[in-house]
C-alpha cells in the first residue's frame, strides 16, 4: 500500500508540481482525507524548493481551513454535526470551550484532523484573526519539516 501511495504521489507531483501541492493542501483542510505531507515530501525529493513548497502548502491549508471555518459558521450546527459526526462535535465543543486557539494550533501541527477543528472553530464562532494566526503558526513548521525531510532524505523514499 505504501508503495502505491508513493507512486501516486510521485506522479501527481511530476504532473502538477506546486499547483498540485496547493490543491491537495487546500482541499484536505475542508473535506478530502488525503494529507498533503506525501506530496510535499515527494515534491521536494523531486527537486521542488522546500521553502516554496512549505509556504504554498501552508497558505493553501490555511485558506482551506478558513473555508471550512466559514462553512461551519454559515451552515450551522445541524449540518456540521452530520459532516463531522456526533463524537467529533462533542469533542470539539469541549476543546473550544476550554482551549480555543490552542485547539487549532494542536490540530495544525499534529495528526488530529485539522479539517474537523476548522469546521468546529466556525460553528463555535471562533474569531478569524486568532484562528488564522494559530493555523499558520502550526501548519508552517509542520510542512517545513516535511519539505526538508523530502529534500534531505528523498532518495530513501
Amino acid at each position: 500500500m505504501f508503495e502505491s501511495l508513493r507512486v501516486w504521489a510521485t506522479q501527481a507531483v511530476e504532473s502538477y508540481g506546486y499547483a498540485g501541492i496547493f490543491l491537495i493542501s487546500y482541499t484536505e483542510s475542508i473535506v478530502q482525507p488525503v494529507p498533503p505531507d506525501p506530496f510535499i515530501a515527494g515534491g521536494t525529493a523531486l527537486g521542488l524548493d522546500p521553502l516554496i513548497a512549505a509556504l504554498i502548502a501552508t497558505v493553501a491549508s490555511v485558506l482551506g481551513g478558513l473555508t471550512a471555518h466559514t462553512l461551519g459558521m454559515k451552515l450551522g450546527e445541524p449540518v456540521v454535526r452530520r459532516v463531522v459526526g456526533e463524537k467529533h462535535f462533542v469533542k470539539g465543543e469541549v476543546l473550544f470551550n476550554r482551549f480555543g486557539v490552542a485547539a487549532v494550533l494542536v490540530a495544525a501541527v499534529t495528526p488530529v484532523p485539522f479539517k474537523v477543528v476548522c469546521w468546529l472553530a466556525g460553528i463555535f464562532e471562533m474569531r478569524r484573526t486568532p484562528f488564522l494566526i494559530a493555523a499558520f503558526a502550526g501548519r508552517f513548521p509542520r510542512f517545513m519539516i516535511v519539505a526538508l525531510m523530502g529534500d534531505l532524505f528523498g532518495d530513501l523514499l
